[in-house]
């Protein structure tokens, strides 16, 4: 749609939402009609209008377009817009009450929850999903099926700073690798995904190694997993990493990984049971204040957890939250 169609649409859902919640508050002095919609399914949410905001996650970003979608069948009134720059970005904007709702592919971090306690920002944490961090490479490139964290560390570590073979990393630390150029393509430092393989697979070795945790700096970073995807296919030996999600749907070689127990294939099974060693959880964060404030926002949320969590994180790659698990998430965002 056309930019003036887009603001003119949002314009009126914004009218439609604020005339709503003065009925409401205005239909029952004890506020009762303005209760919170039931989890469980029963509110009819087609009698809601309003308008959210979500930002974050490029990882998350599909699940949430995704609920959207569904969402949009059952309150046709409340429009939903996603975008994904990344979580740390997304932070920055949600600890700045520019969003409503904050998608992450990690856990938030001390110092982005000091950010919102600054701004008197309260937040309701809700696990959606499990997803696992591919490593790849192009699917010419047949000298390497598997690495370990080690040669990850020599590859993409701190100290790798310079390497351009493959080769090369093995007088960091590993062995065995191919002499070949090395060409790396992933996610910049903004994004959950970047942060996740840098905790899970580097930073242990770095600590052991008396070197600070990160990578390093000389590699095609990117926020738009499809352009980290583009740039592996452009190599023959390239490496990189992505959500699994999207590389399991791409043109590239997935490579099985060591983390300690032998090398394991990616995949839903072993992402779901935590034997692939680069698993991660994915989250929405949710503005507990205008939560309070919208309906829109509440019968949103309780969507997600219910629909969302049995129906869109599956349809988009991710591996769902077992039944236990949903449970929990459900009875978390009740209360």
């Amino acid at each position: 749609m056309t930019r003036g169609f887009r603001q003119l649409t949002r314009l009126l859902a914004l009218i439609m939402a604020t005339a709503l919640i003065a009925a409401a508050c205005g239909s029952d002095g004890d506020g009762d009609a303005a209760a919170d919609p039931d989890v469980n399914g029963d509110d009819d949410s087609s009698d809601v209008a309003g308008e959210i905001f979500i930002s974050g996650s490029s990882t998350v970003e599909p699940v949430s377009v995704r609920v959207a979608e569904l969402f949009e069948d059952v309150a046709p009134d409340v429009f939903v817009d996603v975008e994904g720059p990344g979580t740390g970005d997304g932070f920055q904007k949600f600890c700045s009450d520019e969003t409503d709702i904050s998608g992450a592919s990690r856990a938030i971090k001390d110092a982005e929850a000091e950010a919102c306690a600054a701004e008197g920002i309260a937040y309701t944490e809700i696990l959606v999903g499990i997803d696992g961090i591919g490593v790849m490479t192009n699917t010419a490139n047949s000298a390497v099926d598997c690495v370990t964290f080690e040669n990850l560390y020599g590859l993409i570590g701190p100290e790798s700073e310079g390497i351009d073979t493959w080769a090369g990393a093995n007088d960091v630390l590993g062995d065995g690798l191919p002499d070949a150029p090395l060409d790396i393509f992933g996610p910049g430092a903004e994004s959950g995904t970047f942060d996740s393989f840098v905790e899970i697979v580097l930073e242990d070795i770095a600590e052991e190694r008396g070197v600070a945790a990160g990578a390093r700096s000389d590699y095609n970073p990117s926020a738009e997993d499809n352009i980290i995807l583009q740039g592996i296919q452009s190599s023959d030996t390239s490496l990189g990493w992505v959500g699994f999600a999207f590389a399991a749907n791409a043109e590239v070689k997935l490579l099985e990984v060591d983390g300690g127990d032998g090398c394991i294939e990616a995949n839903v099974e072993t992402i779901a049971s935590n034997e692939y060693p680069i698993s991660r959880n994915l989250y929405i964060y949710v503005n507990d204040a205008k939560a309070a404030e919208s309906p829109a926002l509440r019968a949103f949320v309780d969507f997600y957890v219910t629909d969302g969590l049995d129906q869109a994180v599956g349809e988009v790659g991710y591996v769902p939250l077992t039944d236990a698990a949903k449970d929990e998430v459900r009875a978390g965002w009740n209360s």
